[in-house]
């Protein structure tokens, strides 16, 4: 309690007076849609969703990262084996806001606008998301995080785009406005427009609609959007009205940025290599029974011709991952103060808490990307910041951008195969945790089967809040929901959840029916592989050969699920 004092004392006095009345905003009622549900009985809703996290990185999971706030929701709930994203961050918001698959709500690819349907870059207006949606039968909404579902908004030359990225120039807005949080049914907002941010000194980062050109000097973006969702729970406490807070992290996504403190922590963690985290975190996922082993081999690690003991960075390697560890660690003692603000408001036992990550750990080599778009060259006060694509500078200070890289993504993920943006398991297969002391009755600690999916958040919030989902919105036709409602899965009772789940990202594509999966990759071999996650959910078997019918079947299923969700806008696109 004292130390959110202070942080959030540091930070309203930077934010303003001015920026906080942007967080009042009123955005249309959605007329069509009424309240069933008692007010007493309904729950206030909690979403927390992490950046990059790993499929195996918390505790809970089978992580030697120290997570107590998140296991505790997963030892006083239930942990999903069978949760699916999107594969990559913006796709998988868009997903969850508006309960439809991400090329329906706009975002087959990123924030670029490319002028067509499923490919506009942003949340579209024939949409309606869930704020919009609780907001109509009484709730009070907020969301404080990450937004990354509007149309980025770029300078018209490299140097004004550095320029702005470096602090050096403020321009009004980061994308339309009518695109923000705050148009889209949250009350207050209070977080990053775009995606990738400095930890230190965010861009774009906005109170509402107001943007925030300076920060205190001991900001870190991770602590300032957890105390943020405290103040908003404490504020709400007040009211008799539930409310919807949707915590959007920015961690674990590179850069690998963390305080030295929480870095100490981890300094010898993964000294001993990718193996043996890999080892231990596979049994340790067998002790918890969160797997079964004998239907979930562990699967051939990436590129395992390199051993950890013939590789010439094994110190550069072993403190990114610490770094890692440590921005996770430090996101888990800022949802310890969420949970300990609903616990002194005497608000914990009403509220369902649902945490999840948008997409397995990235592979990704932040450092070969360099400056420009969304990562500046230089910070604030001048000093050059290092891509360091030779690990030439150590991971975690603001003026050094690198990520954990492809080998240590495979072992986040953790029994799966690849990574986020891929459709194989490690990709799209997310850790999932459902708290409601209230109105879940399965065993607490215990595991569901259930095969759900991030746009059943959707159905699940109407469901609890008696609210109806909209034909129309602000005189736009809404398509139907294509989530399915979890709250079967509270009960501890078998459920079934979808019988068929599909996406497609950048080429990458899968279709699963019960437990057959066919998935192919992007780029050159885009060749479908068949897998039976019921023996082998870790798809180390390829069956495509032995079962031609069933691929065939399945891909049938695929391109009538993608001419039927603007996967394919234009004839012939592939």
């Amino acid at each position: 309690m004292k130390r959110y004092k202070l942080y959030s004392g540091i930070l309203l006095a930077a934010v303003g007076i001015a920026a906080l009345a942007a967080w009042k905003q009123q955005p249309q009622k959605v007329t069509a849609v009424k309240a069933t549900a008692p007010k007493a009985a309904r729950p206030n809703i909690i979403v927390i969703m992490a950046d990059d996290l790993g499929f195996s990185d918390l505790g809970c999971y089978g992580g030697e990262i120290k997570t107590p706030n998140i296991d505790f929701l997963a030892q006083q709930g239930i942990r999903y084996r069978q949760f699916y994203n999107t594969s990559r961050c913006c796709p998988t918001r868009a997903s969850l806001l508006t309960g439809l698959y991400n090329h329906q709500a706009g975002i087959g690819k990123m924030t670029e606008d490319e002028g067509e349907a499923g490919y506009y870059g942003r949340i579209t207006e024939n949409t309606v998301t869930i704020a919009e949606v609780l907001k109509a039968v009484g709730y009070n909404t907020a969301m404080s995080g990450k937004w990354h579902v509007s149309n980025t908004t770029v300078q018209s030359t490299p140097q004004e785009q550095l320029d702005w990225l470096n602090h050096r120039k403020q321009y009004d807005s980061f994308s339309p406005l009518s695109q923000y949080p705050t148009n889209r049914g949250f009350d207050k907002f209070f977080g990053t427009i775009w995606g990738v941010v400095d930890f230190y000194d965010p861009f774009s980062l906005v109170s509402g609609t107001t943007p925030i050109n300076n920060v205190p000097s001991n900001y870190y973006h991770t602590d300032a959007i957890n105390d943020t969702a405290v103040a908003y729970i404490r504020e709400y406490a007040r009211s008799k009205d539930p409310f919807f807070l949707y915590v959007s992290e920015n961690a674990p996504h590179w850069p690998l940025q963390a305080g030295p403190q929480d870095i100490a922590k981890y300094k010898d963690t993964y000294k001993g290599g990718w193996d043996a985290i890999r080892k231990a975190r596979y049994e340790k996922m067998i002790q918890l029974g969160l797997i079964d082993p004998k239907q979930t081999p562990l699967s051939k690690r990436w590129n395992d011709n390199l051993n950890w003991e013939n590789n010439p960075d094994t110190a550069w390697d072993a403190m990114a991952m610490a770094v890692h560890a440590a921005m996770i660690d430090r996101m888990d003692q800022g949802i310890g103060r969420i949970i300990q603000a609903l616990k002194e408001t005497n608000q914990l036992d009403n509220t369902l808490i649902l945490f999840l990550s948008d997409n397995g750990a990235s592979g990704e080599n932040a450092a070969n990307y360099g400056p420009g778009f969304d990562r500046p060259s230089a910070t604030r006060d001048g000093r050059k910041i290092i891509y360091a694509t030779k690990k030439e500078a150590a991971p975690g200070p603001q003026t050094t951008y690198s990520s954990i890289g492809p080998r240590w993504a495979n072992v986040s993920n953790t029994p799966y195969a690849l990574w986020k943006a891929d459709s194989y398991e490690g990709g799209l297969h997310t850790p999932m945790i459902a708290y409601w002391p209230k109105g879940i009755k399965a065993k607490k600690g215990s595991y569901s089967n259930h095969v759900g999916h991030v746009m059943d958040f959707m159905a699940t919030f109407m469901e609890l809040s008696g609210a109806t989902y909209p034909t129309t919105y602000k005189g736009h036709a809404i398509p139907a929901t294509t989530g399915l409602s979890l709250v079967s899965s509270f009960s501890g009772k078998p459920s079934a959840g979808h019988a068929t789940l599909f996406n497609e990202h950048f080429g990458a594509r899968y279709a699963r029916q019960g437990d057959w999966k066919i998935v192919s990759g992007a780029g050159k071999d885009s060749t479908w592989k068949l897998f039976n996650l019921a023996a082998d959910r870790t798809e180390t078997i390829d069956l495509a050969t032995q079962h031609p019918a069933k691929v065939q079947q399945l891909e049938i299923l695929w391109r009538q699920w993608a001419n039927t969700h603007n996967v394919f806008p234009k004839p012939g696109r592939k």
